[in-house]
């Protein structure tokens, strides 16, 4: 399948681009600004599918409005009639199509043009009425906020904010290329308006305080709830604009004659995680909690669990190694310690369900 991608170095179209070519059964055909009319012709010609996106948004005067969105588009049309091309087109409209700018007037008058299309040469047409796109490799201080407080706050830039309480809808550019490609295995007759899902609403000031966030978490080592809807999306798009220099950021490490201990990761409400080390011989903990519950995966050496029931004094040992995966689980009212058996340094990845609490730290030493 060919597939032909207008405004292919476009912000949706360098993923979209992208994302096609990850399909060895799709080829991609180009056409960017600049490209001649001649090539247009070309590209149209041997297309099986089109992906309008080519368009205007922040030109120096209202009537390049009229030039790339409207008149591009009846180029690209007249071209698949000329050709007798019946591929089924997406066209990437916007949602200010229903406004009364020049810029809405413009993105309206295209899907009129299109719809023309359907009805006179038969080609099944697909309509995207898009809010605000964001995601990787969108320009930033151009027509994103998104994009441009994400490559503020990464890049140490101040951003500014007129309305905090201003409200904008929101379409991850992830989300836009699966339904574009979900529309094209299954294109019906005529013309269609699609939206994309999920949609998601956001005040500029709750935009702004998340995307903040995000930097904050490599200081207080708490990460926020990236998991997900909108904050995954956010994340996803602001780790992409941080500069070369900050993809690595130091952590604390905590050394003593035993060895080092290190935070990585904290979350809100699932616990944090960390590694320490061990010299051979040395045991470390000899404590036990009475709500707190970790997992420890020796990664290098061979270690010894000790274990002591506090009202019974059960004793229970076990042993594991960095050759074989195992995860070791400590039980509410058991003292634990862990010793290195080994010849070399042992290094363990250790989650603990809760973040450490200086002030109730909910561990009570006690040897095993």
């Amino acid at each position: 399948m060919r597939v032909l991608v207008t405004g292919s170095r476009g912000f949706v179209g360098k993923n979209l681009v992208l994302r096609l070519q990850e399909h060895s059964d799709i080829e991609v055909l180009e056409f960017a600004r600049g490209d001649s009319d001649e090539q247009l012709l070309e590209v149209v010609r041997a297309a099986d599918a089109v992906i309008h996106l080519a368009g205007e948004n922040r030109p120096p005067s209202p009537e390049a409005f009229e030039e790339v969105n409207v008149a591009l588009t009846q180029r690209l049309c007249e071209a698949l009639r000329g050709s007798g091309n019946r591929a089924p087109l997406i066209l990437a409209s916007s949602a200010q199509a229903e406004l009364d700018n020049p810029y809405g007037r413009s993105k309206l008058a295209a899907e009129r043009v299109v719809a023309e299309l359907a009805e006179a040469n038969g080609n099944s047409v697909m309509i995207y009425r898009l809010p605000g796109v964001f995601g990787k490799w969108c320009k930033p201080n151009y027509n994103s906020v998104v994009a441009t407080f994400c490559h503020n706050i990464a890049n140490d830039l101040p951003i500014q904010i007129n309305d905090p309480d201003r409200a904008i809808r929101l379409v991850y550019v992830d989300d836009v290329l699966y339904s574009f490609l979900c529309a094209l295995e299954s294109p019906q007759p005529g013309v269609r308006h699609d939206e994309v899902a999920p949609e998601y609403g956001v005040t500029l000031g709750e935009l702004a305080g998340q995307i903040a966030a995000f930097k904050n978490c490599r200081s207080t080592l708490i990460s926020e709830r990236v998991g997900a809807g909108l904050t995954r999306a956010l994340y996803a798009t602001y780790v992409s604009y941080l500069p070369k220099e900050k993809f690595a950021y130091d952590v604390p490490a905590y050394g003593d004659a035993r060895g080092v201990f290190v935070e990585m990761l904290k979350t809100p409400d699932a616990g944090q995680f960390s590694f320490f080390t061990a010299h051979p011989g040395v045991t470390r903990g000899g404590h036990y909690h009475h709500s707190k519950t970790e997992k420890f995966l020796v990664i290098k050496g061979r270690a010894r669990f000790g274990f002591r029931h506090m009202l019974t004094d059960e004793v229970y040992y076990l042993e594991t190694s960095g050759s074989k995966p195992q995860i070791v689980e400590t039980v509410p009212g058991w003292t634990h310690d862990i010793t290195n058996i080994g010849d070399d340094e042992m290094v363990v990845m250790l989650w603990a369900n809760e973040i450490f609490d200086r002030e109730h730290p909910d561990t009570i030493a006690s040897k095993v």
